[in-house]
């Protein structure tokens, strides 16, 4: 699953997300380096230099979790741990791997209960507390849900067990073609729109309604002027929320241009800095999709120059059919050249 939280009018992404459920999963991740499966023994330094960097981190990560499975570890935990934003990390780690960072943890979680229900040594009670629930309905719920059973059905039919073995990352080569964008000095950048606070583990599901809701109310001739003046849905912005490691600020947003702000609406300033502006072509969301994920999977790890910078990132849309082959619109990377 390609990490797009952004959803221009009229386009509600179709995820392609993988099944996990099954044997070890391996990811085929592109890069110039050859290396095999994930080490336990990796450790991730405070001096990461080469291009290498993100991917390493990204295993680092994984067997952080791994090592911490039954303690209740954040996504705030864990980017602390391989010296990286929990804004990026967070949306690295979905790109990289198809799922959230929870979603990762209660998959693994419920796995191991499901181990637990088989040997037939614990309480469903004690179950329940050992691998992080409230009580033993949420538990049960939850179980029921992943594998399909609740957990006394599984004991008389260990064949609906869903069996989630820990993340294997592998690195191959790939490539071949380039990546079309350019590094700008942008200016502090005031913005205009509609505003929301959503989740990393369900924005994927939410912000499609949310432009849904947004092309209903305003994009209709009794939108106030500022909307159209402003355009408004020009832009996606995701931005950090700091000290918050689950939830990040979303704006529908476009050039604000002064003036009072109509109800509802909110203004924020985005910081100038140097961009990385990754131009896409085709189709929406498809070719959007599919830069975001080479710009994770390729660029960033194949850089030995430049990392992210401040927290926050950009979709920017254009006027025009987004079905076209020739539709474009651009991903926007706050950058920074790394410390040697």
């Amino acid at each position: 699953m390609i990490m797009i939280f952004s959803c221009p009018p009229g386009i509600r992404p179709k995820w392609s997300g993988q099944k996990w459920a099954g044997k070890d999963r391996q990811l085929n991740l592109p890069s110039c380096i050859i290396d095999g499966t994930l080490s336990r023994n990796v450790r991730c330094t405070k001096e990461r230099t080469d291009g290498m960097e993100w991917l390493e981190a990204m295993k680092e990560a994984v067997n952080y979790m791994e090592a911490h499975l039954m303690e209740n570890i954040t996504a705030e935990d864990i980017a602390a741990h391989i010296n990286l934003s929990p804004f990026y990390f967070q949306k690295g780690f979905k790109i990289i791997t198809g799922m959230t960072i929870g979603a990762y943890l209660r998959s693994r979680r419920l796995y191991l209960a499901a181990l637990d229900v088989l040997a037939g040594n614990d309480r469903i009670i004690d179950l329940a507390y050992k691998y992080g629930y409230e009580t033993p309905e949420s538990f049960t719920k939850a179980f029921s849900r992943f594998h399909g059973a609740a957990p006394m059905q599984l004991k008389k039919n260990p064949d609906k067990l869903q069996v989630f073995q820990p993340l294997h990352i592998k690195i191959t080569v790939e490539g071949g073609s380039n990546l079309n964008y350019t590094m700008e000095k942008m200016d502090p950048l005031p913005v205009i729109g509609l505003e929301r606070i959503f989740s990393f583990d369900s924005a994927y599901d939410e912000i499609p309604s949310f432009w849904n809701s947004f092309k209903q109310k305003y994009c209709n001739k009794n939108a106030p002027a500022q909307v159209r003046d402003c355009c408004i849905g020009k832009y996606g912005i995701c931005i950090e929320i700091p000290g918050n490691s689950r939830e990040f600020r979303y704006i529908i947003a476009g050039d604000y241009r002064g003036g009072e702000l109509p109800e509802g609406m909110t203004q924020a300033l985005l910081p100038g800095c140097t961009i990385a502006k990754f131009r896409c072509t085709g189709p929406m969301p498809g070719s959007l999709q599919a830069v975001n994920s080479r710009i994770f999977n390729e660029w960033l790890p194949g850089n030995s120059r430049y990392e992210f910078a401040s927290g926050f990132n950009v979709e920017m849309y254009t006027m025009g059919d987004t079905h076209s082959y020739d539709y474009s619109s651009e991903i926007w990377i706050p950058i920074r050249e790394k410390k040697k």
